[in-house]
C-alpha cells in the first residue's frame, strides 16, 4: 500500500483531477491513499521562533497519520536526489522486505519539523528547482506511476 500525506489542501480544479488520473493508473498496481492534513497560517511577523511552531504542529499533524510499520519517505530539499529508476528499486526493496506499506510525506511550506526529519527512513530531493506544494503532490504522484509501470516493464515515455 503507498500513502501520500500532504500538509494542506488541493486548490486547483486541474491539480485535483491530475492527482486523480495518476492515483487511477496506479489502482492496478497498488493501493494508494492520499490523506490532507490541515496546514497552518504562516505567521504575520515571520520569526523564526513562529516558523518553527508552525513546522512543529504541521509536523504533528503528519506523524499522527503515520504508523510504526511504514517506510517513510520524505520530499526534502535537504534529501538526496534519485531517479525514476532509483525510486522504483527503492519501492521495490520494501516491498521485498516486507515493508509493504510507503509512505511519501509532503510537508508544509515553512518546511519541515525535526520530528519529522527524525522519523524518515528516507529523504527525497524531487528536484533542486522550487515548486509549489501542490504542484509536488502531481510530481509525485506520476513518479509512483512511472516507477510501477519500471517494474513491471511497462513501457512509458521517457
Amino acid at each position: 500500500m503507498i500513502k501520500i500525506i500532504a500538509c494542506g489542501k488541493l486548490k486547483e480544479k486541474w491539480m485535483k483531477d491530475g492527482v486523480a488520473e495518476y492515483v487511477k493508473r496506479i489502482r492496478p498496481y497498488d493501493k494508494l491513499e492520499v490523506i490532507e492534513v490541515q496546514d497552518e497560517k504562516a505567521p504575520e511577523t515571520n520569526s523564526a521562533a513562529e516558523n518553527e511552531q508552525v513546522k512543529v504542529v504541521e509536523g504533528q499533524r503528519i506523524l499522527k497519520n503515520i504508523r510504526d510499520d511504514e517506510y517513510v519517505i520524505l520530499l526534502d530539499l535537504a534529501g538526496m536526489d534519485i531517479d525514476s529508476i532509483a525510486l522504483a528499486n527503492k519501492i521495490q526493496d520494501c516491498y521485498n522486505h516486507a515493508r509493504s506499506k510507503i509512505t511519501f510525506v509532503i510537508g508544509g511550506s515553512l518546511g519541515l519539523s525535526n520530528e519529522l526529519i527524525q522519523r524518515a527512513d528516507f529523504r527525497w530531493r524531487i528536484s533542486k528547482a522550487t515548486f509549489p506544494h501542490q504542484l509536488c503532490r502531481i510530481l509525485v504522484v506520476e513518479q509512483i506511476y512511472r516507477s510501477f509501470r519500471i517494474l513491471h516493464n511497462e513501457p512509458y515515455h521517457k
